[in-house]
């Protein structure tokens, strides 16, 4: 088996011992059992580095289920792998962080590593998939393991609710994602992500392009918490920091960016693929960055910065994948530098921001709060943390020496040129995307300004903390020290990790212009008196103005009316949902089975019965028919008059006699059309089934008879009778509609193929075996059950009579 494989089925595979080492090792954190695992993925994808840079992509494909077209093809290329080692390194520095940060003695470790390997796994699993159903898979996946990962905390109602509302919505926007890739499949004839690239060119005019299209970015947005699907991201900040860290800074939030880049060559150079990327992804990045500034608890600014910081990347593809209308050429070099300006701060992102995080979560497990109005003075009392802190809100407000700072100057430069677009309507439109750009800059700035100085600075009250003296985790801080110590390195040596990793990325998301060359410029720090440092020096500027005096127009957000709120509609749609849905229920949970089995007929009746209508399937030819002789007349007539025994008898042993009749009078019916392996199959199972319903009916009490009045009800008539004529409609239109020859010729040779001299004892043992054995399968369960059951009362009778 492949590597790419085991990369991705290792954290799976591992995820199943980890209960085990739990139980039996409680002495030592599982942590240090399950780090391993993320290193060595790490260490795996570092050894490509050098190979993919060279434009060699690997590829290996295990078949399953090839006649449909789906197997299993591992494809990784720059910016899978890039994904790749920010998922295993980040996931490293997490998991050791994790060690320090959750206690061995309170928490269910088991139940954390478990989720947080499967989530791993998933991710890995669906940036290296090149199977679009094989994608979905793991993204439903990642969906379902982060799920978990926000519930960790599950005695809390905000990470219940916080759990709920993102799988909510994430697994709608998967479905939609599904629905989009169906589309494009029945437009390419193929699953394969590599193919439909090949096949671009005609899949523009198509008309599901633009549904597909839509739908596919309905699952990026939903995950990549996107407006207005971002509000799940707040919430999903009461799980534990590790997982913030891990999953909303620097993964599952990524996955949407990622499959944005990875459809790039396939929707980029149309004007709707444009528009809605670059839009909603600037949209996103001023509101993000205008909601963070007012939040009070440092996770939530964190989370509203992230929102903004993943529309930043998004709005950038979408302005780079104007390149694709120009192709290779001179017109196109505008624009490639916008790609390169998001993948880049895709990389400057995960480090300053999970540094961040860890930061907030040392402030968190330190001083036991992560109120702001709380907080103050730390910067004397945990002076490594300040550091971290500085470091990584200096490098996301874009200042140098950090590496937030270049990527946030090529992103300036990327809205500029794009402002001088002449296409797409950009010559009216495109200065609104430089000026909302740098506004959101501005309020960036200012947040960034909050988190560390009204943090570390001012004056520190002890009693705001419970007289918690802050202690120095040393443990915690290493992976924090690891990222910050990263974001000053890509400042100082950006081409080293451009030629290696972003440039290989780049070319994976325009494959066309990395044949003649990308032509993108060293990245530097210093390029003149350019339109963008003016920019970023006007940031800094008017930034400092308005953090200075905040008190004085802080007053702007509370002038939104609560009901506007995105979350006030999402949980009232909830509220009308859940009591609507309720309502009916009440309805028709009526308690008795006669109303149940109504609605079950009736749907049938209606449903099949118009489906046939409307596709005119009811036919009826005499011709076809064989004559009817007077044996089965009178079999039929008898069959009849043993079912009425059966509704009029007043003791059980006539019933179940009667029933037995018509067991046996099928027999017959099977002796008369010359099935004698059917017949004798028949007579076997009707008399043990007689047997048993006679051993258990012993045990239950006589029938009393009742003596009241049954009411008329036409309705009960109406759906009898159509399930009647409808059952029998499609018995002799099934007759009358032979589309295939029939496949009992097969059977009859079963002596020859199966060694059975019963065609009966063949089918169920040898043709269909699996389907015999897991029906056993289920009875066996079933007994289990009832034998449970019968001990478990005998056992509370004996604890009654003891008392």
């Amino acid at each position: 088996m492949s590597g790419l494989f085991l990369i991705i089925l290792i954290p799976f595979l591992y995820a199943v011992i980890v209960p085990f080492i739990f139980k039996r090792i409680p002495q030592l954190h599982t942590g240090w059992f399950v780090l391993p695992i993320p290193v060595v993925l790490f260490v795996y994808l570092v050894k490509h580095i050098t190979l993919v840079a060279e434009a060699s992509p690997f590829i290996h494909t295990v078949p399953w289920i090839p006649s449909l077209g789906i197997n299993f093809t591992t494809y990784v290329d720059g910016l899978a792998l890039i994904f790749g080692l920010i998922i295993s390194g980040i996931g490293t520095l997490v998991t050791l962080y994790s060690i320090y940060y959750l206690s061995k003695e309170r928490e269910a470790l088991d139940n954390f590593y478990v989720y947080l390997l499967l989530f791993m796994g998933a991710m890995l699993g669906v940036v290296f998939s090149d199977n679009i159903l094989v994608l979905y898979l793991f993204w439903e996946l990642t969906s379902i393991s982060s799920f978990l990962l926000i519930a960790y905390w599950y005695q809390r109602k905000g990470s219940r609710y916080g759990a709920q509302k993102a799988l909510l919505i994430t697994i709608f926007g998967g479905f939609a994602m599904l629905a989009g890739f169906l589309l494009l499949a029945n437009i390419t004839d193929t699953f394969s992500i590599r193919e439909m690239i090949l096949e671009a060119g005609g899949i523009t005019a198509h008309p599901l392009f633009l549904t597909s299209m839509v739908l596919i970015l309905l699952g990026a947005f939903t995950k990549s918490a996107q407006f207005p699907f971002h509000i799940w991201l707040p919430d999903a900040m009461e799980a534990p920091t590790p997982i913030s860290a891990y999953l909303h800074s620097a993964t599952m939030v990524k996955a949407g960016i990622y499959l944005i880049a990875r459809f790039t060559p396939i929707f980029g150079g149309s004007m709707e693929w444009f528009w809605i990327v670059s839009g909603v992804g600037l949209i996103t990045l001023f509101w993000g960055s205008f909601s963070a500034v007012k939040q009070k608890d440092l996770k939530a600014m964190l989370a509203f910065s992230t929102i903004s910081q993943l529309g930043l990347i998004i709005c950038l593809l979408g302005l780079g994948s104007a390149a694709m209308y120009y192709g290779p050429g001179e017109n196109a070099v505008l624009y490639i530098p916008a790609i390169l300006a998001a993948i880049f701060h895709l990389v400057n992102h995960s480090t300053f921001k999970g540094c961040l995080f860890m930061v907030v979560g040392v402030i968190d497990h330190e001083t036991g709060t992560r109120d702001l109005r709380r907080l103050g003075g730390l910067m004397g009392l945990m002076p490594v943390t300040f550091t971290l802190a500085v470091i990584g809100s200096f490098s996301m407000a874009g200042l140098p020496p950090f590496n937030g700072f270049l990527s946030k100057e090529l992103f300036f430069k990327g809205v500029l040129n794009a402002s001088r677009l002449d296409i797409f309507r950009m010559e009216t439109w495109g200065m609104l995307f430089p000026a909302i750009a740098w506004i959101a800059s501005i309020f960036t700035f200012i947040y960034c300004m909050i988190f560390v100085f009204k943090t570390f600075t001012g004056k520190y009250y002890p009693q705001r903390l419970e007289n918690i003296k802050p202690k120095k985790p040393w443990g915690m801080l290493f992976p924090p020290a690891v990222l910050a110590s990263l974001v000053i390195l890509f400042f100082f040596f950006p081409n080293p990790l451009a030629q290696y990793l972003l440039l290989p990325a780049v070319a994976s998301v325009l494959p066309d212009f990395a044949e003649v060359g990308l032509g993108l410029e060293p990245i530097k720090a210093w390029h003149g008196w350019t339109p963008e440092l003016f920019m970023t020096m006007g940031v800094v500027g008017i930034g400092v103005f308005l953090y200075i005096n905040f008190p004085k127009w802080s007053g702007i957000y509370g002038r939104l009316p609560g009901k506007f709120r995105l979350n006030y509609i999402y949980d009232s749609l909830l509220r009308i949902t859940e009591k609507s849905f309720d309502r009916i229920t009440r309805g028709y949970m009526t308690g008795f089975l006669r109303d149940y089995l109504f609605y079950i007929f009736a749907f049938f009746v209606l449903v099949l019965a118009g489906v046939m209508f409307v596709l005119k399937s009811f036919a009826f030819n005499p011709a076809l028919n064989n004559s009817i002789s007077i044996y089965e007349v009178v079999l039929a007539l008898a069959m009849v008059g043993a079912a009425l025994m059966i509704l009029f008898s007043r003791t059980k042993l006539v019933a179940i006699i009667s029933l037995g009749i018509m067991g046996y009078l099928v027999a017959m019916f099977f002796v008369v059309f010359r099935a004698p392996d059917l017949a004798l199959t028949q007579l076997v199972v009707e008399t043990v089934t007689t047997v048993l319903f006679l051993l258990c009916f012993y045990f239950l009490p006589e029938l009393t008879p009742e003596i009241r009045k049954i009411g008329f009800n036409a309705a009960n008539m109406v759906v009898a009778l159509g399930v009647g004529l409808l059952v029998t409609a499609m018995a002799i239109s099934a007759q009358n509609n032979r589309f295939f020859a029939p496949i009992s010729w097969f059977f009859e040779n079963s002596h020859e193929l199966a060694g059975a001299k019963n065609i009966v004892n063949a089918i169920l043992v040898d043709f269909r075996g699996f389907d015999t054995m897991l029906e056993i399968l289920v009875f066996c369960i079933a007994g289990i059950g009832v034998y449970t059951l019968i001990k478990l009362c005998l056992t509370e009778g004996e604890r009654n009579e003891n008392k």
